[in-house]
């Protein structure tokens, strides 16, 4: 963790309020896709026996189950949408690609993604897009970039993952991008005494002390749950009385809370203390619409940010088209880390057409280059991509998700942080949109 505080940080703040651009879209990374209502998708599920010798294979290693499981959706709809654009644009050479899907779970039970990464290994797939949680991931990641398969997150965000294996990659910003954009956001509200609510794992330590620093640095002080103080609650736990005592009795100006489902018992306990719920902070691991869970007014005012561009409505809205021919539901609103799964797999089935093989060490020696570490041409469709691959060129994929190319510890070299409050109906809406770079 002590590589977060080497980062220099450039944030520039580049949104615009959510009055004149609710959604917050930038359209120098929206993709050229169709929007239509009619536009019809395919569920590309990988049949038995296929795998990365003849067939772009994508394992989705995703939190189905447990308390990341809102993430799910959105990232299930992003894979399965790539994976739907590719075969429309006539595959990957000439193969086709495929999705298989497997529960990740979280990191309370390791035997689920455990089982889900044998099962991707087994299988032979062509690159790996999960896990959510960083926990899990380094639960798996060894099994995984072993074999050697390439594996690529949408959502890990620890710093002790940056540059962990050859094969490791993530279109999520590190935590040092997050941490320093909230940190800087909780000192300009005015706050100059924080208090942490935490869960104890890689994402929830490692993210605190990114903010801790930033808000120090900002001439603030941490009253609870800061680092070395002993305070983080640990996995499965379901009551929170005890730090939210600890936390309120400190007297801060500021509550942060790192947290996955746990903040849906935190925030009433919270609220019944009589703290001002709009001196509340979240993360991407609980900024999330709780509209069917809290009564309303509960968190309004309260403010969180997620990593990553917010994509523009015409994404969106082919998003919810696939998600809705597979699963016959929409995403309830609900798009965190679905611009970031459809760019790994995009980028992953772009490195193996400029490869000329479908296998993980083809994906793995040319994912840098197809980012655009090389300089080419700035494309944002993968039949744009593949139509300047296949003439000679190199390429610099733009998609949804905003993020510049790979560094050299396969994180992305810049990307986007949203800020959002919540309103009266306890969902959020965007504020601004800040980039960063490492």
């Amino acid at each position: 963790m002590a590589g977060s505080a080497a980062l220099a940080l450039a944030l520039t703040a580049c949104g615009t309020d959510s009055e004149s651009d609710p959604e917050g879209g930038d359209e120098n990374n929206a993709t050229d896709e169709p929007t239509s209502e009619t536009e019809s998708y395919t569920n590309d599920e990988c049949a038995g026996g296929t795998g990365s010798a003849d067939t772009f294979k994508v394992a989705g290693i995703l939190p189905l189950t447990g308390n990341l499981a809102f993430l799910g959706p959105p990232e299930v709809a992003g894979v399965g949408l790539a994976v739907s654009d590719i075969n429309a644009a006539g595959g990957v050479g000439d193969a086709d690609a495929c999705h298989d899907i497997l529960d990740s779970g979280d990191a309370t039970d390791a035997s689920v993604a455990n089982s889900s990464a044998q099962g991707a290994i087994s299988g032979n797939a062509s690159v790996v897009v999960g896990a959510a949680s960083s926990s899990v991931t380094l639960n798996i990641v060894d099994a995984i970039t072993d074999a050697p398969i390439v594996q690529i997150s949408p959502a890990n965000t620890a710093v002790a993952l940056s540059g962990y294996d050859d094969f490791y990659f993530r279109t999520a910003p590190p935590d040092g991008i997050q941490g320093n954009a909230l940190g800087n956001l909780i000192s300009a509200d005015g706050n100059q005494r924080v208090g942490f609510i935490v869960f104890n794992d890689a994402y929830g330590t490692g993210l605190r002390d990114v903010v801790q620093e930033t808000v120090e640095a900002n001439g603030g002080e941490v009253v609870y749950g800061g680092k070395g103080q002993g305070q983080e609650f640990p996995p499965a736990q379901t009551s929170f009385s005890a730090e939210v005592q600890g936390v309120t009795a400190a007297n801060p100006d500021a509550i942060v809370i790192l947290a996955f489902d746990e903040t849906k018992a935190i925030v009433p306990e919270l609220q019944a203390s009589g703290w001002d719920m709009a001196k509340v902070y979240m993360t991407d691991g609980n900024t999330s619409n709780y509209s069917e869970d809290f009564e309303e007014g509960t968190l309004e005012g309260a403010k969180g940010t997620i990593p990553g561009n917010d994509p523009d409505d015409g994404f969106k809205d082919r998003l919810n088209g696939w998600f809705e021919s597979a699963e016959n539901t929409d995403l309830n609103d609900t798009y965190s880390y679905a611009a970031e799964s459809y760019d790994a797999v995009i980028l992953a089935a772009l490195a193996a057409v400029k490869g000329g093989a479908t296998d993980p060490e083809t994906i793995q020696a040319n994912l840098a280059a197809v980012s655009g570490d090389t300089d080419g041409e700035e494309c944002s469709t993968y039949a744009d991509c593949v139509e300047i691959l296949e003439g000679g060129d190199e390429i610099r994929y733009t998609g949804p998700s905003g993020i510049g190319p790979f560094d050299d510890e396969n994180d992305p070299s810049s990307a986007f942080v949203g800020i959002y409050q919540y309103e009266a109906d306890n969902s959020y809406t965007l504020v601004t949109t800040e980039e960063g770079s490492k």
